[in-house]
C-alpha cells in the first residue's frame, strides 16, 4: 500500500493499525465519525529516533514540512481555573499561544503545558502528541492552513510512527474548532 504522501514503507489503513497505536488514538480510531471513513486515515511506520520534525524531514524527505502538522497541549488560565486544549498548526509555524489561543479559551494567561501534563492528561508519548485521541472535553484548535490539507502528516500518539489524514478529518474531531492564524510565521 502507498501513502497518500511521502514514500514510506510500511504503511496500513489506520483500522488496521490499532496495535501500533496508544490507547485512546486506538479507540478514537474505533470509534471514528464523520464524512472521512476511518480507512482514509493511514498510518506510517517511522523510527522513532526520527520523530521530532526537523530530524523527521531531514530523514524522511523536505517535501514533507509544508504537509506536517505539530499538535502541542496548552493551558489556560483566568482565575483559578485552567484549561488544557491542543493546537494543531503546521510545522512551518508556532502557535500564537499569547494571541489566538488566549483569546479562544477567554484565559488571561495561556502558555504550552508542562511534559508531564501533556503525557499525563493526553495517555500518549512526549513528541507523539495527535489530536486524534484526545480527552473529550477538550477544544482541539486548528489552523486553517491545516484543515485545507488534503492530507497532513500529525503524530500517532507514540514517537514509533505517523498519522497521515485529510486536513477536513481534523476540523470535524470533537471540540475542533477552525481558526485562521493559529500557527504565526517562525
Amino acid at each position: 500500500m502507498r501513502a497518500p504522501l511521502g514514500s514510506f514503507e510500511h504503511v496500513l489503513p489506520a483500522p488496521e493499525a490499532l496495535d501500533l497505536l496508544t490507547r485512546p488514538v486506538a479507540d478514537a480510531v474505533r470509534q471514528w465519525r464523520g464524512s472521512v471513513p476511518a480507512q482514509d486515515l493511514f498510518h506510517v511506520d517511522t523510527d522513532p529516533q526520527w520523530a521530532d520534525t526537523a530530524t523527521f524531514v531531514e530523514h524522511y524527505g523536505p517535501e514533507l514540512l509544508a504537509r506536517s502538522a505539530n499538535c502541542v497541549v496548552v493551558a489556560g488560565k483566568r482565575g483559578g481555573e485552567s484549561t488544557l486544549a491542543a493546537c494543531v498548526v503546521l510545522s512551518t509555524t508556532k502557535v500564537d499561544v499569547n494571541g489566538a489561543v488566549r483569546r479562544q479559551l477567554g484565559a488571561r494567561k495561556a502558555s504550552f503545558a508542562s511534559m508531564d501534563t501533556a503525557i499525563g492528561e493526553t495517555g500518549m508519548e512526549y513528541g507523539g502528541v495527535t489530536p486524534i485521541g484526545l480527552p473529550a472535553d477538550w477544544p482541539v484548535l486548528v489552523d486553517a492552513a491545516v484543515a485545507d490539507l488534503p492530507y497532513v502528516l500529525i503524530g500517532s500518539g507514540t514517537r514509533r510512527g505517523k498519522l497521515i489524514v485529510p486536513g477536513k478529518a481534523l476540523a470535524e474531531l470533537p471540540g475542533a474548532v477552525v481558526l485562521e492564524g493559529l500557527g504565526v510565521s517562525v
